[in-house]
């Protein structure tokens, strides 16, 4: 009897001022099963990217949301908040200016 192994997928929905680091896409699909995993695999080899979304100490920014479906993370565990088969998350991005 063979094993199989799922891995688990999450859709990432990237804003337009990030999409350069993803090239150009909207969407993304990368493996994970806690928030945390997902984002970074999406960062995964790009420190600058990573540094965008996350402080030293490995939280979100203040200015950066990351929603599933229509609940902040931060309300459902974070950045450890387990992940639904066939999640997507949004990340939202606060920019200054006028």
């Amino acid at each position: 009897m063979s094993e199989t192994t799922t891995t688990a997928e999450a859709v990432i929905r990237v804003p337009t001022p990030l999409r350069g680091f993803v090239g150009g896409r909207d969407q993304v699909t990368v493996p994970g099963a806690t928030v945390r995993e997902a984002l970074a695999a999406l960062t995964a080899g790009q420190e600058s990217f990573r540094d965008r979304l996350f402080t030293a100490e490995g939280e979100l920014r203040r200015f950066v949301n990351v929603y599933l479906g229509r609940d902040d993370v931060r309300r459902l565990g974070g950045l450890d908040a387990a992940l639904p088969a066939g999640a997507t998350l949004t990340v939202m991005v606060a920019l200054a200016g006028g």
